[in-house]
């Protein structure tokens, strides 16, 4: 369950949040009916609407990927982001974010091979820049060295540079706020815990 409580429908205030509830779930209460035709069970929703103005924010966020104004490619984009949710450990971003790449065209072999870009050779030189530069903003908090931005600056305008970095990092947030939050398919146990049995004692004997 989600760290946070959820607003139902009959809680939920007029705005920014009936229209949201209205538009993804229909005239069921999403709390009491939990549950969306692509397997999540649709709480970001239901959690973030204690803040409407939050809300607000993030679908303006939403609207601003999604809009025809963008320089950035719908491709490059989603391999962006299925990169940001496999980087950041987020089953949701990544499961998100996989079906919105097939649905903007990106090839089946370049979304199962995401996960090992860099020894993959489905990737063009313009792909594998902005991977490299998507792995400098998540798995090294923005740092990025000269060389990895000289080589986006080869392939993509100043523009098109910034829309990326603001999306790549957009999405971090959220895929950051899910597994905290434990909301959508980030409700799940950490994996590393201790091996207990019997007969264990020490650790001795590892490497």
């Amino acid at each position: 369950m989600p760290r946070l409580g959820q607003v139902p429908l009959s809680e939920a205030p007029e705005g920014i949040v009936t229209t949201m509830y209205r538009y993804i779930f229909g005239d069921r209460d999403p709390v009491a009916e939990p549950g969306l035709p692509n397997g999540t069970p649709g709480n970001w929703w239901t959690v973030v609407a204690q803040v409407p103005e939050m809300l607000q924010h993030c679908v303006g966020g939403f609207a601003f990927y999604r809009s025809a104004e963008r320089e950035l490619s719908p491709q490059l984009r989603e391999l962006a982001q299925m990169r940001v949710g496999w980087a950041r450990g987020s089953r949701f971003v990544f499961s998100q974010h996989t079906k919105a790449a097939r649905d903007n065209g990106v090839p089946e072999d370049q979304i199962q091979a995401i996960a090992s870009w860099a020894s993959s050779d489905r990737f063009d030189q313009c792909e594998r820049a902005v991977l490299a530069w998507v792995d400098a903003l998540v798995l090294q908090g923005g740092r990025a060295s000269d060389g990895t931005f000289a080589a986006l600056a080869e392939h993509l305008s100043e523009v098109e540079i910034l829309e990326l970095t603001y999306i790549t990092t957009l999405y971090d947030q959220h895929a950051i706020m899910s597994k905290a939050l434990r909301l959508e398919l980030d409700d799940v146990d950490d994996p590393v815990t201790e091996l207990t049995g019997e007969g264990i004692t020490t650790g001795l004997g590892m490497g």
